[in-house]
Protein backbone atom coordinates (compact mmCIF):
# COMPACT_ATOMS: atom_id res chain seq x y z
CA UNK A 1 0.00 0.00 0.00
CA UNK A 2 1.42 3.32 -1.30
CA UNK A 3 2.46 5.78 1.27
CA UNK A 4 0.02 8.86 0.93
CA UNK A 5 1.62 12.38 0.06
CA UNK A 6 0.94 14.27 3.25
CA UNK A 7 3.01 11.08 5.12
CA UNK A 8 5.83 10.86 3.14
CA UNK A 9 6.50 15.29 3.87
CA UNK A 10 5.94 14.49 7.22
CA UNK A 11 8.46 11.68 7.96
CA UNK A 12 10.71 13.85 5.68
CA UNK A 13 10.21 16.97 7.69
CA UNK A 14 10.60 14.85 10.90
CA UNK A 15 14.62 13.12 9.07
CA UNK A 16 15.04 17.11 8.35
CA UNK A 17 14.60 18.38 12.02
CA UNK A 18 17.02 15.35 13.24
CA UNK A 19 19.47 15.89 10.85
CA UNK A 20 19.77 19.79 11.15
CA UNK A 21 17.51 21.51 13.34
CA UNK A 22 19.19 24.69 13.33
CA UNK A 23 17.93 24.70 9.27
CA UNK A 24 14.95 23.82 10.35
CA UNK A 25 14.40 26.68 12.85
CA UNK A 26 15.86 29.50 10.59
CA UNK A 27 13.42 27.74 8.18
CA UNK A 28 10.16 28.29 9.76
CA UNK A 29 11.00 32.14 11.38
CA UNK A 30 11.53 32.94 7.31
CA UNK A 31 15.27 33.64 7.93
CA UNK A 32 16.92 30.66 6.21
CA UNK A 33 20.45 29.52 6.74
CA UNK A 34 23.03 27.29 5.15
CA UNK A 35 22.09 23.68 5.60
CA UNK A 36 24.78 21.77 7.33
CA UNK A 37 26.53 20.35 4.04
CA UNK A 38 27.52 23.83 3.10
CA UNK A 39 28.70 25.40 6.45
CA UNK A 40 32.25 25.25 6.32
CA UNK A 41 33.67 27.37 8.36
CA UNK A 42 35.28 25.62 11.06
CA UNK A 43 37.14 23.49 7.98
CA UNK A 44 38.66 26.41 7.14
CA UNK A 45 39.70 27.75 10.37
CA UNK A 46 41.19 24.20 10.39
CA UNK A 47 43.25 24.24 7.20
CA UNK A 48 44.25 27.74 8.31
CA UNK A 49 45.91 26.74 11.77
CA UNK A 50 47.41 23.34 10.06
CA UNK A 51 49.19 25.56 6.57
CA UNK A 52 50.45 27.62 9.92
CA UNK A 53 51.85 24.74 12.18
CA UNK A 54 53.31 23.41 8.51
CA UNK A 55 55.21 26.31 7.88
CA UNK A 56 56.33 27.11 11.21
CA UNK A 57 57.73 23.43 11.70
CA UNK A 58 59.63 24.55 8.15
CA UNK A 59 60.80 27.24 9.46
CA UNK A 60 62.01 25.86 12.84
CA UNK A 61 63.31 22.40 11.13
CA UNK A 62 61.13 20.67 13.73
CA UNK A 63 59.78 17.43 11.78
CA UNK A 64 57.12 16.52 14.67
CA UNK A 65 55.24 20.27 14.01
CA UNK A 66 55.96 19.46 10.03
CA UNK A 67 54.06 16.10 10.13
CA UNK A 68 51.20 17.33 13.01
CA UNK A 69 50.85 19.94 10.10
CA UNK A 70 50.66 17.55 7.30
CA UNK A 71 48.29 15.82 9.10
CA UNK A 72 45.92 18.80 9.88
CA UNK A 73 46.17 20.05 6.22
CA UNK A 74 45.06 16.52 5.29
CA UNK A 75 42.22 16.32 7.26
CA UNK A 76 40.93 20.10 6.71
CA UNK A 77 40.99 19.29 3.37
CA UNK A 78 38.79 16.39 3.95
CA UNK A 79 36.21 18.92 5.83
CA UNK A 80 36.76 21.38 3.02
CA UNK A 81 35.81 18.92 -0.29
CA UNK A 82 32.97 19.98 -1.08
CA UNK A 83 31.65 16.70 -3.03
CA UNK A 84 28.21 15.70 -0.19
CA UNK A 85 29.04 11.85 -2.16
CA UNK A 86 32.39 11.73 -0.25
CA UNK A 87 30.87 12.82 3.35
CA UNK A 88 30.45 8.77 4.15
CA UNK A 89 26.96 9.60 5.26
CA UNK A 90 24.05 7.27 4.24
CA UNK A 91 22.83 7.78 1.04
CA UNK A 92 19.06 7.90 1.64
CA UNK A 93 16.19 6.41 -0.32
CA UNK A 94 14.27 8.47 -2.68
CA UNK A 95 10.63 6.94 -3.07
Amino acid sequence: MPQSEDQRLVDLEARLEREDPRFTRALRSGRPARPREYRRTGAWWALAVGAAVLGSGIALAQGLLIAAGLVLVGMAAQLVDPDPSRLGRQRHRHW
